[in-house]
């Protein structure tokens, strides 16, 4: 068994294509002993936002502060602390803070994603022409 506390945890940007005010700790990872399964903690700064992505793994993500929303395809839902979200695999989704603070989620994905592809979806260009 391994405890230990959260800020022990090197906190990092994320610098993936697409992401914007995003950090993120690696909490369990095979190198604690974890065979299956890694837990990512992520602060998203207010007007923040993951990647729009998709992956061929499922993820579990439970939201822990803030407000923000999950983009689902091209549906954006809301979600706050205490929600839980279920991505499947293949499915374009990305966090959005639309609150005033952080908005914090815990990321359960499997250890055998590292090996697997994650492709960045670029934002749809949104026209000024009326036509």
């Amino acid at each position: 068994m391994k405890i230990k506390q959260t800020k022990e945890v090197e906190l990092s940007a994320v610098t993936m294509e697409g992401a914007s005010d995003v950090c993120m700790r690696q909490l369990v990872t095979e190198a604690d002993g974890a065979p299956n399964f890694a837990m990512r903690q992520f602060i998203v700064d207010p007007g923040g936002h993951t990647p729009r992505h998709h992956h061929p793994y499922e993820h579990e993500i439970y939201v822990l502060e803030g407000s923000g929303t999950v983009l689902e395809g091209e549906t954006e839902r809301p979600i706050a602390a205490g929600d839980v979200v279920f991505v499947e695999p293949d499915e374009i989704h990305q966090f959005r803070n639309t609150g005033g603070g952080p908005m914090t989620f815990l990321c359960l994905i499997p250890n055998s994603a590292k090996s697997q592809p994650v492709l960045h979806v670029p934002e749809p260009v949104v026209s000024g022409c009326d036509g």
